[in-house]
């Protein structure tokens, strides 16, 4: 992969600070900035390309059809077809280029136009990538991101809807990131990007037109949020809500409920994180709280929650209850998926 010039690489510094401008948009004179999901990507990828000539983009429709969801939008157009590269339908065989590619020093964001599609890459994924660093002696590192929209959306069936966070979260060698907000999004994908090992980020596709706040420090072209680090999204006293992704939003609905309805103080904490996992947060507030409740985006994998409060704490939790998807195949998605009232319905339960 040619360098990029000098004279080049000034005027793809300035186009990238117009179109992140462009993307900063105020709620009002002086109010808060706010970004979606899919422009803070956007942005943080074209910030990455911009920073490090050894990072490209690679899968099915990220260049010429500006990508699925549009996250790859104008990267073609600013960065060329070497380092912004559409691929055949063939998840395999553009994992194992992105993953060769990586393990000769390159740093390849690998694009899947859903991880159920990734199920035809696991080989290149699990054991060519992560097991390489350890298998290797610690000599050689496998910098890649693989990312792309994980679990249920709007309508798109069954085979389009599971949450591999469990899965990839269970492999030795791999990072997992499941970012909320739009801060995390940029944050966790600047970590994954400068990582000398492979992280599998796993975004939410009906977030991507979703707005949050941002402040001026998430803007920033080196805004990093380091991995296993969770976010304490909403404090409070009476019981602890962990949870991951977008129905982090779901479990602030419902402490919002139970404070008005109940008078129940909720703790809510956005993981982003799923491996390596913020123990000492979650240990701390149930500390405070005494009562547990994880809600997933999958099927149970509050194993990996429930494991990391302390024996020694366990004896003071009064009660932990998980929240998850039904054991079935999700075909329609809103009904089976976790809402704001069946996470009301759980979180009352452990406290009767």
């Amino acid at each position: 992969m040619s360098r990029l010039s000098s004279v080049a690489k000034t005027s793809l510094q300035a186009a990238r600070a117009q179109a992140s401008a462009s993307m900063r948009m105020a709620s009002g004179a002086s109010g808060p900035k706010t970004m979606t999901v899919r422009d803070a990507l956007n942005s943080a990828i074209a910030e990455e390309l911009d920073r490090d000539d050894d990072v490209f983009v690679m899968g099915e429709e990220v260049a010429q059809y500006n990508g699925a969801y549009k996250v790859t939008r104008g990267l073609l157009d600013r960065f060329g077809e070497r380092r912004i590269i559409d691929t055949p339908i063939t998840e395999m065989g553009f994992t194992g280029l992105t993953v060769g590619a990586a393990l000769a020093g390159l740093k390849p964001v690998c694009e899947f136009m859903t991880f159920n599609f990734a199920m035809q890459s696991i080989d290149h994924i699990i054991n060519s990538a992560a097991k390489t660093l350890y298998m290797s002696g610690g000599i050689q590192p496998c910098n890649i991101t693989f990312r792309g929209p994980n679990g249920a959306a709007a309508g798109v069936a069954a085979q389009h809807s599971q949450c591999y966070a469990a899965w990839y979260g269970s492999i030795p060698g791999l990072k997992v990131v499941s970012p909320y907000s739009a801060e995390d999004y940029r944050g966790l994908f600047k970590a994954a990007v400068r990582d000398p090992n492979p992280v599998v980020f796993l975004e939410n596709e009906i977030s991507y037109g979703e707005s949050f706040e941002v402040s001026e420090e998430a803007l920033s072209t080196d805004y990093v949020i380091p991995f296993g680090k969770a976010k304490i999204e909403r404090e409070g006293t009476d019981i602890t809500l962990v949870s991951h992704t977008r129905n982090v939003m779901h479990c602030l609905e419902a402490a919002e409920l139970l404070d008005k309805q109940y008078g129940v103080n909720a703790e809510v904490i956005n993981l982003r994180s799923i491996k390596p996992l913020d123990v000492p947060a979650i240990v701390e507030s149930v500390k405070k709280t005494g009562h547990l409740v994880t809600v997933e985006a999958g099927t149970q994998l509050s194993v990996l929650v429930s494991r990391s409060v302390p024996k020694s704490w366990s004896s003071r939790l009064s009660t932990t209850w998980t929240l998850s998807l039904r054991e079935l195949p999700d075909v329609r998605c809103q009904p089976h998926t976790p809402r704001s009232w069946r996470t009301l319905l759980s979180q009352t339960s452990t406290l009767s």
